[in-house]
């Protein structure tokens, strides 16, 4: 394959925006239709229509969707131990970084003497977890969701993920989720799955708030649930994933090569792109793609994913920094000496990682951070998961007489701008009294 290496700067404004432009799913509009049907039948039918529905794209009849503990502990058995053990090594990472993460923060201010204010937060009652499962079962999303669910201690906390065509939930998917704390596994999946969780069916609570990244269908029926009027909200809007890379050349283009390909292999509308001020260097990485295309499983998805990839060089870095703020990609990787010497200079972006000695792959699964990360350019005002998303953070404020008297003048003025009377008085009466 021949990988065209893009002059930056010998493009007009609309090229520029036009070259990295993310792959357009199509047939959104007929989508769209399905599933608000899905959402109807859902709401009116509930177990039943999620049973046709499992018939219809998952090709299995399911009647207990509810996984039973014979099913989980049967699961369990079937994952080797070293598997085993590589799961709960992760756990104990995101749970050192999340905990950590959750703790700071949380102390009381005293903004002027008298005036003490704070932010408490409390765990979101009912959460409903999504783990995609179809050509790639992610096991490693049960741990991004169930650990950060497990220590915000949410009432309740249940996974849905697609059934196989046994009619069961994959194997390590189960022993993830049971490990990191999900006690509650239905198998389900879908556009189905997420009209479940937001309406609640016979087996199926209704959440509170719906999370994890999935296909086209998934992320259109999450965007779609604000629509309905219902009291559920979502994580993020999530869709195919996508990385940047920054480079100045001084690294292994094989490194970089495979760092491309592991976001190419994810799927078909995958987008990856490589910048750097060398281009040699980026004829040197078209080359090592090409070698190392041909060595994975996954090359024939990884093959059509690259037709969206992009090479580009630019004058400077500086120039780079400004694409990716931009692009606001889900995941940046800057492969350059003194990395992070420049991480000042990024200002959006999903999960960042540092140096040559930092693939992408790490945050996937072990570092500690979390996977579940903004795609198409939600980066410039999402954040990835933490703790703090399943909670909800609740302001509270204590005021002592005097402590009221020292502002009350400007509280008094601001609301009687506003002509809101009743707002003034409240704190006049207080300090008149």
């Amino acid at each position: 394959m021949s990988y065209e290496i893009i002059k930056w700067n010998r493009l007009t404004e609309d090229e520029k925006k036009s070259s990295i432009q993310r792959p357009v799913i199509e047939s959104s509009g007929e989508q769209a239709l399905i599933i608000s049907r899905i959402f109807e039948a859902i709401e009116s039918e509930g177990d039943e229509a999620l049973r046709k529905y499992t018939r219809m794209y998952d090709g299995v009849e399911i009647e207990d969707f509810l996984m039973s503990e014979i099913e989980i502990e049967s699961a369990l058995s079937r994952v080797p131990g070293y598997l085993m053990q590589s799961i709960e090594n992760a756990i104990e990472n995101v749970k050192v970084f999340h905990q950590e993460n959750y703790n700071t923060g949380n102390g009381v201010t005293e903004v002027k003497p008298g005036v003490n204010c704070q932010i408490i937060k409390r765990p979101i009652d009912n959460v409903g977890l999504y783990i995609p499962a179809g050509n790639n079962p992610l096991p490693s999303t049960a741990i991004m969701l169930g650990v950060p669910s497990s220590l915000a201690r949410n009432k309740q906390s249940f996974m849905v993920s697609p059934p196989n065509k046994e009619g069961l939930v994959n194997d390590t998917i189960v022993a993830a989720a049971r490990l990191s704390g999900i006690e509650k596994i239905f198998k389900v999946g879908g556009a189905q799955s997420i009209a479940a969780m937001a309406h609640g069916t016979e087996s199926i609570p209704q959440a509170d708030k719906i999370f994890g990244p999935g296909n086209s269908w998934v992320t259109k029926a999450k965007q779609m649930i604000s629509t309905l009027g219902l009291t559920v909200s979502i994580d993020m809007p999530a869709g195919p994933t996508e990385v940047m890379i920054i480079s100045d050349g001084s690294t292994n283009p094989k490194f970089i090569a495979y760092d491309l390909l592991s976001q190419a292999e994810h799927g078909t509308d995958s987008q990856v792109i490589l910048i750097s001020q060398n281009e040699s260097f980026l004829e040197k990485v078209g080359i090592e793609i090409d070698k190392a295309i041909e060595t994975i499983s996954t090359r024939e998805i990884a093959k059509v994913s690259m037709e969206n990839s992009k090479l580009i060089f630019v004058d400077d870095l500086k120039e780079a920094f400004r694409i990716s703020n931009n692009y606001a990609p889900e995941h940046l990787i800057i492969n350059c000496q003194y990395a992070e010497d420049m991480l000042q200079e990024i200002s959006s972006a999903g999960s960042v990682f540092l140096g040559e000695w930092s693939p992408e792959s790490a945050g996937d699964y072990c570092s500690g951070t979390n996977h579940v990360l903004p795609t198409a350019g939600f980066a410039s005002s999402y954040s990835g998961l933490s703790v703090d998303s399943f909670c909800k953070s609740i302001s509270v404020q204590s005021l002592t007489r005097e402590g009221l008297q020292s502002i009350g003048d400007d509280i008094i003025n601001l609301a009687m701008s506003e002509g809101l009377e009743a707002h003034a008085k409240a704190v006049a009466v207080r300090i008149e009294e």
